[in-house]
């Protein structure tokens, strides 16, 4: 009867709760939960150092891993890729220790905010240019009307598309390795430091098919790491994102072994930010 008594009173009339507890008790999906927002704060703020001592609460032997092995496991279960790459992001960050701010659109001088000292407000003229305004002669105004001192929404940000700096190939070897898969197709992914970048989409297209995958699967290799398996005979196309330059004319070489007959190598594949 006492021992009934007590898990009664244990358990229905005052169970155990736990308040302010450290986040490093949290149970395993909680924390990925908790590394989602982290990462979703940085990407807001940029603010490595937060998100550094944000990650230290969880207790993990290393921060950097963790994220990039549930970056994994979101592509794996087909979470949003947006979300995904705000992970990965702040892994690549935290393994670089410098914040990459993303590029914005073209920057517009805060000087062309113009307040109205008028009661009235000028009227505007048809080329765009606010009639009284003396502007900068470094700016030139299009058909933009002229900002008065009225509440006046602010504008959404337009993505930037990455032309003009694409992910390009920077290296491109054959590989004869009897102990490799034959056909492999090896891809690393580096940023401008040269650093590993996890969770890029690679794009291999040949003549009637196209296979899509991303880097980061394989962290024992490398976090910037992918692979393919090429078909003999058949020429590939691969690309880093839509935004890289393709690389046509990929195809599995034929290798010499030790008793002259041949066999199917393989090629390894270096892309980088400029």
């Amino acid at each position: 009867m006492g021992i009934g008594l007590g898990v009664i009173y244990s358990w229905i009339i005052s169970p155990l709760r736990i308040i302010d507890t450290n986040p490093g008790t949290l149970r395993a999906d909680f924390k990925d939960q908790f590394r989602v927002v982290v990462a979703a704060s940085y990407a807001s703020d940029h603010n490595l150092d937060r998100a550094k001592a944000r990650l230290v609460l969880l207790g993990d032997p290393n921060p950097v891993e963790e994220l990039t092995a549930q970056a994994q496991r979101m592509l794996g279960a087909g979470d949003s890729f947006n979300v995904i790459q705000q992970v990965a992001n702040l892994a690549t960050d935290l393994q670089s220790g410098k914040t990459n701010i993303p590029a914005t659109s073209s920057p517009t001088p805060t000087s062309t905010r113009v307040q109205s000292s008028l009661t009235q407000p000028s009227p505007v003229s048809t080329t765009g240019t606010p009639v009284g305004i003396v502007a900068s002669p470094t700016i030139e105004f299009t058909s933009t009307p002229a900002i008065f001192d009225t509440p006046t929404p602010r504008p959404t940000r337009t993505p930037v598309p990455t032309a003009g700096s694409p992910i390009q190939l920077v290296s491109q070897d054959q590989v004869c390795n009897p102990d490799l898969t034959s056909g492999l197709m090896q891809i690393s992914v580096l940023d401008s430091h040269h650093h590993q970048m996890p969770g890029m989409e690679i794009i291999v297209t040949w003549n009637g098919g196209e296979e899509h995958f991303f880097t980061g699967f394989k962290p024992e290799i490398g976090n910037g790491y992918a692979d393919y398996i090429m078909q003999p005979g058949v020429v590939y196309t691969a690309r880093v994102e839509q935004s890289g330059i393709p690389v046509p004319n990929l195809s599995a070489p034929a290798c010499p072994d030790t008793n002259g007959q041949t066999y199917t190598g393989g090629l390894k594949l270096i892309f980088q930010q400029p």
